[in-house]
C-alpha cells in the first residue's frame, strides 16, 4: 500500500539549516523534505555544498543553526535508527584495489557495522547478505578479490555492502567516478529498480545532472542555498541551470530512453 504524498513517510528533513567552516557559509538557509519512497538527485558545483549536505544527513557534522531530523527524530538522537541508512561512499577505488578480500567478506562487513570485525553471523545476518548479493546481482562473483573486479562490478558490490544492512536509506556520494557511461547508464537504472521494487529511498549526489536528470525523481539544486527542489521532469530547465552553474556550460541532454 503506498501512502499518498501529502501523508507521506518523511525520511529526512532540513529545516532552515546554516552551516559554517569557521565564518565562512557553506549552506544557508537549506530547507527540505524528502519522504519516504523517493529518488532524490542532489546536484550542484563543485563547491556548492554537496559533500556538507551529505555530513549532515549522515549526522558527521552538526549544522550551524537550524533542524535535522531524519526517520522523524533529530539526527543526534538517532541510536540504533542509525543503521537504517546505507552509505556508498565517493571513490569506489578508495577500496585499495590490492585490498585482499573477496566481495563475500566486503558485503559481510556491510552486515558488521557496529558488530566489531570478528563478529559471528546469526541466520538473520546471513539471509540479510544472501538477499543483499542476490539484490546486486553479484553472485557469480562471490569469491573474487575485490582489486580483480570492473569499476561495474565494484559498484553493485558496494551497493550490496551497503544493502546487507537492510537499510531504509541509502545515500550515495557520487560513486560513479571512474566508471564508464554504459556502466553508469546501468548503475542508475539498477538504483531506478531498487527504488521502485524494493521501496528504498533514494538520495543520490552528484555533479553530473545530464545522466543523473534522466534517473532520479526529485532534483535539489544546491549551490550554497537551495536553487530549486522538484520533480525532475520539471527542473530540467535552463533557467534554473542558469543560475546554478551560470551560462557559462552548456549542457546537453541525452533523450531519455528506457529500456
Amino acid at each position: 500500500m503506498v501512502k499518498s504524498r501529502d501523508k507521506a513517510e518523511k525520511m529526512i528533513e532540513f529545516k532552515n539549516v546554516d552551516f559554517c567552516y569557521g565564518d565562512v557559509p557553506v549552506l544557508e538557509n537549506v530547507s527540505f523534505d524528502v519522504n519516504a519512497g523517493d529518488y532524490l538527485g542532489v546536484i550542484g558545483p563543485n563547491g556548492g555544498g554537496k559533500t556538507t549536505l551529505l555530513n549532515l544527513m549522515l549526522g558527521l557534522i552538526k549544522p550551524s543553526s537550524g533542524e535535522i531530523k531524519v526517520f522523524g527524530e533529530r539526527i543526534a538522537e538517532l541510536k540504533k535508527e542509525r543503521a537504517k541508512i546505507g552509505y556508498v561512499p565517493q571513490r569506489l577505488s578508495q577500496l585499495d584495489a590490492n585490498f585482499p578480500g573477496t566481495v563475500d567478506e566486503i558485503v559481510g562487513s556491510g552486515r558488521t557495522a557496529g558488530n566489531g570485525l570478528f563478529h559471528v553471523f546469526s541466520k538473520i545476518d546471513k539471509a540479510a547478505i544472501e538477499r543483499a548479493i542476490e539484490i546486486a546481482g553479484v553472485n557469480d562473483l562471490r569469491k573474487k578479490l575485490i582489486g580483480d573486479l570492473s569499476g561495474g562490478q565494484r559498484q553493485r558490490v558496494m551497493i550490496a555492502r551497503a544493502l546487507a544492512g537492510d537499510p531504509k536509506l541509502l545515500i550515495l556520494d557520487e560513486p560513479t567516478t571512474g566508471v564508464d557511461i554504459n556502466a553508469q547508464e546501468q548503475f542508475y537504472h539498477f538504483l531506478g529498480e531498487l527504488n521502485h521494487k524494493h521501496h528504498l529511498t533514494i538520495v543520490f549526489v552528484s555533479h553530473d545532472i545530464d545522466i543523473i536528470a534522466n534517473e532520479v525523481h526529485q532534483m535539489l539544486l544546491l549551490n550554497k542555498r537551495v536553487v530549486s527542489y522538484g520533480e525532475a521532469k520539471d527542473l530540467i530547465n535552463k533557467r534554473y541551470l542558469d543560475e546554478l552553474y551560470g551560462n557559462k556550460i552548456d549542457f546537453t541532454f541525452h533523450p531519455h530512453h528506457h529500456h
